[in-house]
This record gives C-alpha cells, structure tokens and sequence, in this order.
C-alpha cells in the first residue's frame, strides 16, 4: 500500500454534446476579444490576478494531491514555485505589455558582429536585480529580423479565432499559461482540454481565469482521446497548441498507427490547421571543465541533481544527459558527489501513469545502471543512473527521452575547455534529440580563459532555452524568455516542436533565450531540491507578483535565505 497522499477522484468527461455547447459559446464570443482595445485586455488580466490569488492556495493543495506530496514537504513549495508563481507573473507582464499598447521597454538592445538583433529582457527594473542578483535573460532574435514588438497591435488585430488547447499533464502552470500566450499573442479564445494525469486541477484553473471564463473567452473540458479528437477535428477550431510528446502531435496531426505512417511519407497531414507544439527534449548539461572549488563542485553537483529530481523527473527540462570531458582531473569527483546528491533526496510517488514502463525500458536497455535513494514505497521509483552511455549518434539514450527521474553520464573525448567546447556543441546540435533546453556550467576563471568561446558557443547551440550556470527551469519560470524549440522543425520531422509560449515583453521574431545567473548563487536558488523553505518563498514570491512592491523585498530575502 502507497504511503503517500491519495489523488482526488477524477473529473467526469465533459460529454461531447456539452464540448459542442462550449465551442459555440467561444465561436460567438471571438470577435468580441479580436476588438477589445490593449488596455481593456489588460484590465482583464488584472481581475485574473485578483482570481488567481485567491485560489492560489487550494491551487497548491490540488496539485500537491495529484503528485502525492505531502503538505509542508518541498514539493508544495515546488507548486508555489512552478505552478501559480509563473502564471501570476505571466498575467502581470502580459498586462503590463498591453498597458504599453503591446510593445513594453526593453532594457537593452544590440547587434552582434553578423547584424543579429539581441534584446535584453530581464532584469526589467531594481526589483527584479534585487530580487534576482547577478542573473539576466537576452532574448535572440531570428537573423534578419528587427527587435520588434506586439505585432498585432501594431499593425492591427485580425479577426481572431478559436484554439484548443490540449494541457500538460506535468506542472499546473503550463496550460493556464498556454492559453494566455494563445489569447494575447495569437489572439484567439481558447477552448482548455485538461490532461487526464492532472485534470483535478481544472476546476481550479477555471476559478483562476474566471474573469476570462465569464466573459466567454475561454471554457474548460475534460476526457480522454475520443475528447481530444472531437475537439482538434471540430470545424469551429481554428489551431491547435499542444504541450506533450512527439508521437501524440503525429497522431493528431497525421492520424494513428498506419495511417499516421502514410499520410507522413505521402506530406499530406490530417488537419488542415495550424499547430505549434512544445514536445521535450533530452536536454544536455555540458559541464565545461576547470578548476573547480570543493565549494562549486558541492554547489553544481546540488544543482545537477535537483535539475533530474524537480517534480519526480517530470520535466522537460529536466537534466537527461550530464555531458563531460573525459579529461577533467576533477571529472570522478563531481560524478561522484552528484550521486551523493542524489542518494541523499527522498525519492518521490511517480505519479504519471508511464513511469513504471518507461523506467523498465530504460533500465533494460541499460542493465548496468546505478539506483539512487531510499524506495520504500512501491509508488515511487530510485533515482536511476544509466551507465555505459556513449556519445555515439545511435545511442539509445541520446534519442528518447526518459520521462522519469532517469539521467545519464556522457564523456567527451576532451580534457581542456577549449576541446571540451569544440566537441560539445556538435554533439548537443546533432546527437542529442530536441532543441527546447540546454544548460552550461563553466566556472568564472575558465569563462574568462577561454575569451569569446562561451559567447560563440551559444550563438552556435540550436536551443530554444539555454541556462549558463543554472537550470533552464529559470528560462521557463522568468516568463520574460520565450519557451519553445528552436525554429526549423518541419512538420514531418517535428522534434521539440514548433512556435513558443510566454515571451512576456512579446517580442515578435524570437529565436533563443539565453539565461545567465552566477556559477554560485546565495541564498540557495528556489529551485534546489534540498532548500528548506521554499513554501515560504513560494508564498511570498506569489504575493509579491500580485502586487510588486519594495516593501515585500526583505520578507522574500528572509524567506530565501532560511533556504
């Protein structure tokens, strides 16, 4: 018997009759969101705001039930943190850009050497570098286009539509924050079909958005597949947004099994409508070798293993394949003490309802693996180590994602920075799959050895999110970065996906987001494992965001530093 939480029952499925009443109303209501002028939109978010506050608490309380933590754990602290604090902070910067008429200020633009455009996004204020020291976010803008912002309130609103979108079933934030980016950068009403391994928190995201509900911009629905083909297929659906797996974007857009097969090969998809897409990755750590303290290997080792154990390894960003060169005098060390690290995590329900599956394939194809941590639950899994893996193109591990707390070791055959760095980025480009997220660990002496090769290096990495010296979960939790693949994925070869989320200062031509933070940060980073009051912070942060205000800074600080 389990001995964490139970889950509370599932949502009936929305009948398809009542799916069809839902899609009427949004039909009707379409044009009437494709007129409202930026400064009306924006006031409605401010009302989901106030919505949002409210239920913030029973939103953590929900989730938390869904995952099996239990309250006062870390992982409620996790929900504050990846659930309701990035949607509050979406719905502040979405209204703030409106109030801006759709183009806010941008802290800082440039030109790089070959002419692409590079804006600053974050720090915004002294708020966010207090709150935040040492960390930035630049935003890449795709080669031969200006930093232009808030095209469709610049050049005009078109006439709108409606979208579906199919919700995540790992963190809460992602399909309420889906549905925000639809709403005010693709302008269209969406219609949320909740996943059925998080539905229970559909009733809650309703209560959040109800400003967006009430006024017939936005209705919830729930059910399996027969719902999700009823909706993608449905005439008054005018695109599509999905959060999930590559398979699951093949089924609905080319059709299942041998269907699916054929209408591929033959280019000629299912739908005729537009689709974008975040689908995963196997997201790479490359760690730059130099000359590490005991300190910074303490510190990067925590960080490793929390970028594999935030939410059970249900991430997908998580850390999948901690990249090395083969060379570095300290390499035994830090693989070592990340295992340390993790050993010393309490291992977690694994509540999707695939992990058991995907662990035994993987550990099949890895029979040589190392199990971390104390399982004394049948619910839950170790934190699990594949051992042997190469860098080899065909390498298993290289080409599926492990939806579970499962990473890998990699050397590169490299002992100082600058091989390490010239074999790495090849490596990540074209052996690693998807292109949503990579993070880069390289400490202060090394960076400043090494002269303009960090900064050619990420220009070179074809990554929708790169972290430098902290996890990509900070790209996707600013809100200010965009969240998405890399451009380039044709339909037929889709990988990570198509498009982006978030993007809070909407900036229309986005390629990359590049998030740099401190290679040691104090107090402890909020998205550490092992901080031991996140709940607190979580809290605070989310209260903050409702309303920002210098008085709420030392509070936060308090609350961090009991980290």
């Amino acid at each position: 018997m389990s001995t964490f939480p139970s889950p509370p029952p599932p949502v009936p499925a929305t009948s398809l009759e009542e799916v069809d009443r839902k899609l009427a109303r949004l039909h009707e209501h379409q044009g009437v969101w494709a007129g409202m002028t930026p400064s009306a939109r924006a006031a409605l978010l401010r009302r989901c705001m106030v919505t949002t506050a409210a239920v913030s608490d029973r939103w953590v309380a929900t989730a938390c039930s869904v995952k099996g933590y239990a309250l006062g754990s870390p992982g409620q602290g996790e929900e504050y943190l990846a659930g309701t604090l990035p949607t509050m902070r979406n719905l502040r910067l979405f209204a703030e850009a409106l109030e801006a008429g759709g183009a806010p200020p941008l802290p800082k633009t440039w030109q790089r050497p070959d002419g692409q455009w590079v804006a600053r996004v974050f720090p915004q204020s002294a708020l966010d570098g207090a709150l935040f020291a040492g960390v930035t976010c630049d935003l890449w803008i795709e080669p031969g286009q200006p930093p232009s912002q808030g095209r469709i309130y610049r050049e005009g609103a078109t006439e709108g539509g409606v979208s579906v979108v199919l919700g995540a079933g790992n963190q809460s934030s992602i399909p309420p924050m889906d549905v925000l980016y639809k709403l005010v950068v693709d302008n269209e009403v969406c219609i949320l079909k909740m996943n059925p391994v998080n539905e229970q928190l559909g009733p809650v995201i309703e209560d959040a958005l109800r400003p967006l509900v009430d006024a017939g911009f936005l209705e919830v629905v729930y059910g399996g597949i027969d719902v999700g083909k009823h909706l993608t297929d449905h005439a008054q659906v005018d695109s599509i947004h999905i959060t999930g797996s590559a398979a699951a974007h093949d089924a609905i857009l080319w059709g299942p099994g041998d269907e699916g097969v054929a209408n591929k090969a033959a280019g000629t998809p299912r739908l005729d409508k537009a689709i974008t897409s975040e689908l995963g990755c196997v997201s790479p750590v490359l760690v730059v070798p130099g000359p590490w303290t005991d300190k910074q290997i303490d510190y990067q080792a925590q960080q490793v293993a929390s970028m594999l154990a935030y939410n059970c390894g249900f991430n997908c960003n998580g850390a999948r394949l901690i990249t090395l060169a083969k060379g570095w005098p300290l390499r035994d060390r830090f693989v070592a003490a990340v295992k340390a690290k993790l050993a010393a995590t309490p291992t977690r329900k694994a509540y999707y309802p695939t992990a058991q599956a995907t662990w035994q394939r993987f550990t099949e194809q890895y029979p040589e693996h190392t199990t971390l941590g104390d399982v004394g639950d049948p619910s839950a899994l170790p934190w699990t180590v594949l051992e042997g893996v190469t860098d080899a193109a065909d390498e298993y591990a290289l080409n599926h994602e492990p939806w579970a707390g499962i990473f890998s070791f990699v050397d590169l055959d490299a002992t100082t920075p600058q091989e390490f760095l010239a074999a790495a980025v090849p490596y990540a480009n074209d052996r690693c799959w998807g292109t949503l997220s990579i993070n880069l660990l390289v400490d202060p002496k090394t960076e400043k050895a090494l002269g303009d090769a960090v900064e050619q290096a990420v220009a070179d990495l074809r990554y929708g999110a790169i972290a430098i010296n902290c996890w990509s979960g900070l790209n996707y939790g600013l809100v200010n970065a965009t969240w998405g693949a890399f451009p380039g994925h044709p339909l037929d070869d889709i990988e990570s996906g198509q498009g982006v989320v978030h993007n809070g200062l909407l900036l229309d031509h986005p390629q990359k987001s590049v998030v740099r933070a401190p290679f040691v940060m104090n107090p402890k980073p909020a998205w550490f494992t092992n901080h031991r009051n996140n709940i607190a912070l979580g809290q605070r942060m989310v209260a903050f965001e409702a309303a920002p205000s210098w008085l709420k800074v030392p509070g936060i600080a308090l609350a961090a530093l009991k980290g």
